[in-house]
C-alpha cells in the first residue's frame, strides 16, 4: 500500500503542478485561479490525513521552487507556499465519510486561504493600495481577506463543482473503496 500511495501522490502532486501552470486568471500580486487543488484534494481524501499533508508539502516546495517569483521574503516563501500548500492535505481528515470530499476540499481550501491571509497581513501590507474594489483601504486584514478571497472562493467553487459532476462516476475512486478491497 506504501509503494501504492506514493506512486498515486506522485501522479497528482505532478497534476497539481501542471494545472497550476494552466491559470484561468491570475492576479497582479499573486494568487490565480487554477484546477490544481483538484488532485490534491482527491489524494487526500482517498490516503487519508499523513499522505495528504505529505503530498501538500511536495507540491507547496514545486510551487516554490518554479513558481514563486512572488515569495520576495521567507515569511511569504514559508505561509505562501509551504504552509498554504500542506494545509490542503486536510482534507484527508474526512476520509471515509460520506461526502467527505465536499467538506474536507473546504476546509482544505479555507485553511490554505487562511494562510495567505496572515502571509497578505503580515507580509504583504506595505504594498496595500489605498483603493481596492472601490473600497478605502484602512486595514491589511480587511484587503488581505479580500484580495485572497477572490480567487480562493472562485477555486473552492470550481473545486466543488468538478466534484458535483466527477462524484457519483468515481465514487468508488473518491472513497477509496478500490483500495480497501485489495
Amino acid at each position: 500500500m506504501n509503494v501504492r500511495a506514493l506512486c498515486e501522490g506522485a501522479i497528482m502532486v505532478a497534476l497539481a503542478q501542471v494545472l497550476g501552470y494552466l491559470k484561468l486568471y491570475e492576479l497582479p500580486f499573486g494568487g490565480a485561479v487554477t484546477l490544481s487543488m483538484v488532485p490534491m484534494f482527491f489524494f487526500a481524501i482517498r490516503w487519508g490525513l499523513s499522505y495528504g499533508l505529505t503530498a501538500g508539502l511536495a507540491f507547496g516546495i514545486l510551487q516554490l521552487v518554479f513558481d514563486g517569483a512572488f515569495a520576495y521574503t521567507w515569511q511569504a516563501m514559508i505561509l505562501d507556499y509551504i504552509v498554504a500548500h500542506t494545509l490542503l492535505g486536510l482534507t484527508g481528515l474526512f476520509r471515509r465519510v460520506k461526502y467527505g470530499i465536499f467538506y474536507g476540499a473546504v476546509l482544505g481550501a479555507a485553511a490554505r486561504y487562511f494562510a495567505h491571509v496572515l502571509s497578505g497581513v503580515y507580509v504583504w501590507a506595505e504594498y496595500m493600495p489605498e483603493e481596492f474594489l472601490g473600497l478605502d483601504m484602512v486595514s491589511p486584514w480587511i484587503y488581505s481577506l479580500l484580495y485572497n478571497g477572490i480567487y480562493m472562493s472562485v477555486n473552492l467553487v470550481i473545486c466543488l463543482l468538478v466534484f458535483g459532476v466527477l462524484y457519483r462516476p468515481l465514487h468508488r475512486y473518491i472513497t477509496a473503496e478500490d483500495i480497501l478491497d485489495t
